[in-house]
């Protein structure tokens, strides 16, 4: 095998190693972060399985773990909002959000979107050798690099664009990062690149969590006590996340 192949198999063991410690905290109920940890190895995961495209399994992996996130996002979700409001002294309402916690743990343990996942994995780097054997993955590492090029060039434009959607670069944002974070010997991203990756997506994430809690004020009366703070604090979040998308441009362009 190439060096990326194992690099690639090395990188699905760790991850699948990863999913079936959260399947067990998950069940058992151990922490408020298995959840949180569960959607960030997907993340990895799919990160990691985007540049792969036109491999075998990859496709079927990617769709289990599309599911899969759209399981989990409005658990979090509620997770998120249910940590916002105790923080602000809305224990009540925040509380209501974390009923049945164990329970709501216990089925995405069980579900079948994780465990179609943890299946497919298992046989994912027999797919991966069998692929190397028959000469499917030749030049693996210039495909990719090849692919993540792309995802930075897509960024790079959407940044320039004026009018720019700040949903679509917070996903961008979030693609390129995962995506050197995945293949670091590919080199897209030194140090300071990516303190400027995590500061413009931790920005843009502030503003979208206040852009959704004040869509959800219309229909729950007990968020009404937050509704000032939210905008001015969405507003501020604009204002910093413009900032951070600015310094992100130029570090790009000088790249």
């Amino acid at each position: 095998m190439s060096a990326m192949l194992d690099h690639v198999v090395g990188q699905v063991l760790a991850l699948q190693v990863r999913l079936l410690a959260c399947r067990e905290r998950l069940a058992a109920d151990t922490d408020r972060e298995a959840l949180h940890d569960l959607r960030i190895t997907l993340r990895r995961l799919r990160s990691l399985l985007r540049p792969l495209r036109g491999l075998p399994g990859v496709e079927q992996l990617e769709q289990a773990a599309g599911a899969l996130g759209t399981l989990t996002t409005p658990l979090r979700d509620r997770e998120v909002l249910a940590a916002q409001l105790i923080g602000r002294g809305h224990a009540q309402a925040g509380q209501r959000r974390q009923e049945g916690r164990a329970r709501t743990y216990a089925s995405v343990a069980a579900s079948a979107q994780l465990n179609r996942v943890l299946a497919i994995l298992d046989a994912f780097p027999m797919f991966l050798r069998a692929a190397g054997r028959e000469g499917l993955a030749q030049k693996l590492g210039q495909r990719i690099d090849k692919r993540l090029h792309k995802q930075w060039h897509k960024l790079q434009v959407a940044l320039s664009d004026p009018g720019h959607d700040r949903h679509r670069l917070r996903l961008l944002i979030k693609r390129v990062r995962y995506g050197d974070q995945a293949y670091p010997q590919l080199e897209h991203a030194g140090s300071k690149l990516q303190r400027l990756l995590k500061s413009a997506q931790g920005d843009l994430g502030d503003w979208h969590d206040r852009v959704q809690w004040l869509l959800q004020v219309r229909e729950h009366s007990d968020l009404l006590g937050c509704k000032v703070a939210w905008e001015h604090e969405l507003h501020a979040a604009e204002a910093r996340s413009d900032l951070t998308l600015e310094a992100l441009q130029k570090a790009l362009a000088r790249r």
